[in-house]
């Protein structure tokens, strides 16, 4: 994906700016590479830097209600200062890399997540616009997605909220609930926490019962995760007490965010549906200028 404009915060006959991606999909631990291609303008500026900031946009909990607006997550100059002459052509490659606990936008209508190109000129700075970005699940989360459709689970919503995760290894400021209904067991909201060597799967059902599941990559594939969840939810269903897979424990949400309101409401009848590419560039579009209007 492409985008051009005038940098407004320096006014008529500024530079101008493309970032352009050379894969506009990427998974959390991944990269994003591409090259930030800048155009002089009318006379000389003096860049001091430039960098790319990964943005999303995020649910905020406060006294009056709910609100979104969009953060940024993660950031890494793609140049420091050098002069940009007069009409002067200049491309700079990059590779930004992902974070791990980035979260899963591929099939999830609603969810946004971007690249912004900052460019810093005397002191000001314009943010640019947003490079839309589908973030595809990693294998073992993946994995997981399969056995929640495997028993039944439809996905119905998902959301970013801020917020921690008490006795977790997140480190962002907010994590990624996604919402599944089913007729048997009826609704969870589940959160992914990854680094490059653990995952954490955290599902929160009925009457606030929070099940978590730390495990690693490697052994994520190889456990029946249908029998875990389904043990646990029928032991939560009938009043009896709540294990967790691989000596896991129990706790709430920091913030007490509970029951994100979903953006999306598409609902997949298979794993297929949550993982299988359903997002569509133009929703994720509307999204940010949503965004762009409340700010």
């Amino acid at each position: 994906m492409v985008f051009k404009r005038m940098l407004s915060a320096f006014g008529v006959g500024a530079p101008s700016v493309d970032t352009v991606l050379h894969n506009p999909r990427t998974q959390p631990g991944g990269a994003l590479s591409g090259e930030v291609r800048i155009k002089g303008g009318e006379v000389d500026a003096e860049i001091e830097h430039i960098t790319l900031t990964l943005v999303a946009r995020v649910e905020i909990e406060h006294s009056e209600g709910e609100s979104s607006g969009l953060r940024e997550f993660f950031g890494a100059p793609v140049s420091g200062p050098f002069t940009l002459r007069k009409g002067e052509d200049r491309t700079i490659p990059f590779q930004l890399p992902v974070p791990w606990e980035t979260p899963i936008s591929e099939g999830m209508r609603g969810m946004a997540i971007g690249v912004r190109t900052e460019l810093a000129i005397a002191k000001a700075v314009d943010k640019g616009d947003l490079d839309m970005v589908e973030v595809t699940p990693l294998p073992s989360q993946r994995y997981v997605l399969e056995a929640l459709s495997r028993l039944g689970f439809h996905f119905r919503s998902a959301d970013l909220e801020a917020g921690h995760i008490g006795g977790s290894r997140q480190t962002l400021p907010f994590y990624q609930e996604i919402e599944f209904t089913s007729h048997q067991y009826g609704e969870i909201e589940v959160t992914f926490i990854s680094d490059a060597h653990h995952l954490e799967v955290v599902i929160e059902g009925g009457h606030d019962a929070i099940g978590r599941f730390p495990t690693t990559h490697d052994e994520a594939v190889r456990t029946d995760w249908a029998s875990v969840f389904g043990n646990w939810l029928s032991q939560r269903s009938y009043g009896g007490h709540h294990g967790g897979h691989g000596g896991g424990h129990y706790g709430r949400h920091d913030d007490d965010h509970h029951g994100g309101v979903g953006m999306g409401g598409v609902v997949a009848g298979a794993a297929a549906g949550v993982v299988g590419g359903l997002i569509l560039g133009e929703v994720v579009e509307e999204v940010f200028e949503d965004v762009f209007e409340e700010e």
